[in-house]
């Protein structure tokens, strides 16, 4: 489906999928769970799922004739970070607005991990003092009218590379890798569990998917805590995305599956359940999940088995999206272990 679409590679290539045996035995041994590792995907700046969209949104920003990534996120924005990395790889400068979306406990919040990184990549960083909200933002619009004022050329990113109108082509790519993957391994998953803020990854997913009638087996977990706009966001995404790779079919509401109970108690605050999600994941399988992401998609696919959602004998495929540099702006929860 992507074949007419212009991919500047970022990535090492197709990511590896691993059976986590210690994780299902510990689960009740009822259902088979994989990851597949998006956290290791590349050499830049410690990869993640933003790079698969940010594949295919390059080309254009250098057509454009721009010199200048302007993107925005929270003051440890995964995306920035790789926003940041990838001005580096091609030659770009970089301005970077990190809005105060998270409460947080830990004094160095926001000089360490992501933005940290995005800092010694040499990206122009801004602190900007407001809330959570996965829209379009001034302050972005305003850094936007900055870099042109200054005689720079922007190219817009928003934040999580979401509604740019290339930001779902990434992940549709990861359905038909998955697919090809799976023949190569003889088995087929049951449902793939992915967390869900911004929407592109989940709505890429969706169409992705869609092509094998598997849209619905997506199963989102969010954790915006802003479920009912995510939800729509993710259904504007997919299909726009879906007109775009000429899917043929549609993708409507009913496609979405979205779990809202483990975003609690805000975006970007672990609860105690999600930490625990962490620790377990971590103790039995050396796998790191951040707080902010994937800690809550730990914790809700953890959650769904122990309720039996999924059918004795179904094989889990886990989208481990990355984020783990984040886990160092919370030390303060994690002080113990």
């Amino acid at each position: 489906m992507l074949e007419k679409f212009e991919k500047y590679q970022l990535t090492f290539g197709p990511t590896q999928i691993e059976k986590l045996n210690s994780l299902s035995k510990y689960l009740g041994g009822d259902v088979e769970i994989y990851a597949k590792r998006e956290d290791c995907n590349s050499g830049l700046a410690f990869g993640g799922n933003k790079l698969r969209k940010l594949e295919y949104i390059i080309p254009d920003a250098i057509a454009s004739g721009a010199d200048t990534l302007v993107s925005i996120g929270g003051v440890q924005s995964n995306h920035t970070r790789l926003v940041a990395a990838t001005a580096a790889k091609i030659g770009f400068k970089c301005k970077l607005i990190q809005e105060s979306w998270v409460p947080h406990e830990d004094a160095v919040y926001d000089r360490v991990g992501n933005i940290m990184l995005s800092r010694i990549m040499g990206a122009d960083v801004e602190l900007v003092d407001e809330g959570f909200d996965i829209g379009i933002r001034k302050s972005w619009e305003n850094a936007l009218k900055e870099v042109t004022e200054k005689g720079g050329k922007p190219y817009p990113i928003p934040a999580g590379a979401s509604v740019h109108k290339y930001g779902g082509l990434g992940f549709v790519g990861f359905a038909e890798e998955v697919r090809a993957q799976e023949a190569e391994m003889d088995i087929k998953f049951d449902y793939i569990i992915v967390c869900t803020v911004t929407g592109s990854t989940h709505a890429g997913m969706l169409v992705g998917f869609a092509a094998d009638g598997r849209a619905q087996n997506v199963i989102g977990i969010d954790a915006s805590g802003t479920p009912l706009k995510t939800k729509a966001q993710v259904l504007e995404i997919a299909q726009k995305t879906a007109k775009l790779v000429e899917l043929g079919t549609d993708i409507r509401e009913s496609d979405i599956i979205l779990h809202e109970d483990y975003a609690y108690p805000y975006y970007g605050v672990p609860s105690e359940e999600t930490k625990n999600a962490i620790r377990i994941c971590a103790q039995l399988e050396g796998m790191i999940t951040d707080p902010v992401y994937e800690g809550k998609s730990m914790q809700g696919m953890m959650d769904l088995i122990k309720k039996d959602y999924f059918p004795k004998g179904s094989k889990i495929l886990y989208v481990h999206l990355g984020g783990v540099p984040a886990i160092n702006g919370y030390g303060y929860a994690f002080r113990n272990g």
